[in-house]
């Protein structure tokens, strides 16, 4: 498994579960055509991207295409990278029939190729000692659970609020938010926003 400095955009859960086999990073799904109409997740990739840079690996059908040329035009450029499978024919085994267009989504490609696509893409490689160094340390959910964003009547009255002031969608699951907040800011930061909110001394 490498762990690359982006954080990855795919299209689908199947394709978010076979990526994390394959990368150690932050792996974010558009939902399909979702994206179109979902300005939280939308405004969460520009912050994300502002931060660590997108590298976006949809399908290498139509559809695949019409999701990367949107994000295109609505994150800077200089923020993104590209990732292609190749067009393999097949369909996935949990399908019952094959896609449209006949060929393999990303959750049916080998992830020797997986890999290969992404470092092809430029995507950042860091090093075992950067890898070790961010699996130790970073914001944790005790760190959360301190600042009653879980774990009290009025936690999700806060998150609420911790949504609105970094952009987040409010549907965020706790592993995905401790995921993004790790992705997006230190832990210095972090415990100043919770100064500020006056959630820990």
């Amino acid at each position: 498994m490498i762990r690359i400095r982006e954080v990855i955009v795919v299209e689908g859960k199947y394709d978010r579960i076979k990526l994390g086999s394959v990368v150690d990073t932050l792996i974010i799904e558009t939902n399909g055509f979702g994206i179109f109409k979902d300005d939280e997740l939308l405004n969460m990739l520009r912050l994300l991207a502002n931060e660590r840079g997108l590298l976006i690996l949809t399908d290498s059908d139509s559809a695949g295409f019409v999701i990367r040329d949107y994000l295109s035009g609505a994150i800077p450029p200089e923020q993104i990278k590209y990732a292609y499978i190749p067009p393999v024919s097949g369909k996935e085994r949990r399908k019952t029939a094959s896609s449209k267009e006949g060929l393999l989504g990303v959750e049916g490609i080998e992830c020797g190729i997986i890999e290969d696509v992404l470092r092809r893409a430029g995507a950042t490689i860091e090093d075992e000692s950067v890898e070790q160094e961010a699996s130790t340390g970073g914001i944790t959910k005790l760190d959360l659970y301190k600042a009653g964003l879980t774990g009290g009547q009025d936690s999700a009255d806060r998150r609420r609020r911790l949504f609105g002031l970094l952009g987040l969608p409010e549907n965020l699951s706790t592993n995905r938010l401790l995921a993004v907040l790790n992705a997006t800011m230190s832990c210095e930061k972090y415990k100043q926003i919770m100064h500020d909110f006056k959630w820990i001394d």
